[in-house]
């Protein structure tokens, strides 16, 4: 799953998205609501969790134009302002629910899963590249009908590939993503981490998925 977090304050963001990465999201952040909008017109995020106080745009805002755009990704506001007026509001702009802070992050879990679940079977969310299918439910990956057992690392990495799928990653953007901190040009992590994914999934069938861009990075593609 795929979820885009608005939260101007770096450390509230890093502690989300960390958390959500050991739950086996793939996570965006954007720290202000211009850089949130462009986000969410390039990609096609599963969920988003807005802070309405801030820069740029404020979070509601962001929401009334993600749904003058049509844009009907479900959004769960997570934010400060704990009002009625302000609660009445941020849902009748167009978000789907509304946790104050501070907040129990278990409760945030149970809420994103909620979401998650509304109108959606497994058929849909599944993710696929050619005879590898990923879902994001069961956690289940196959080849070729044949299940293969992945660490969390591989998991998040693959997720995050399909998510991208044709797209060429540079390896500064799978480590932010990934492991969620400012790439490194002297660690080959992940170079290490690709090796060990392509090892189980590419290494034993003809048509390989994970290819080499010399001097950039990644790219899956079928």
């Amino acid at each position: 799953m795929y979820i885009l977090v608005v939260e101007d304050e770096k450390k509230v963001a890093g502690f989300i998205k960390k958390g959500l990465q050991e739950e086996f999201y793939t996570v965006d952040v954007a720290y202000d609501g211009a850089k949130a909008l462009l986000l969410a017109e390039l990609n096609h995020y599963d969920l988003i969790i807005l802070d309405i106080m801030i820069p740029i745009k404020n979070g509601v805002e962001v929401l009334k134009k993600l749904r003058e755009e049509k844009i009907s990704t479900p959004v769960l506001i997570l934010t400060a302002k704990d009002s009625l007026e302000d609660k009445i509001q941020g849902l009748d702009s167009g978000a789907d629910d509304y946790l104050t802070k501070p907040f129990a992050f278990a409760e945030l879990l149970a809420r994103i899963r909620a979401l998650l679940r509304r109108g959606k079977s497994e058929s849909q969310v599944e993710l696929k590249a050619d005879d590898l299918i990923l879902n994001p439910v069961t956690h289940e990956v196959t080849r070729s009908g044949k299940a293969i057992e992945l660490t969390n690392k591989e998991y998040a990495l693959l997720e995050y590939f399909l998510h991208n799928k044709g797209r060429v990653l540079t390896r500064s953007l799978i480590s932010e993503n990934i492991w969620g901190y400012q790439f490194d040009t002297e660690t080959n992590v992940v170079d290490v981490y690709v090796n060990y994914l392509r090892n189980k999934i590419d290494q034993r069938y003809e048509k390989k998925l994970i290819h080499t861009v010399r001097g950039v990075g990644y790219i899956l593609k079928e």
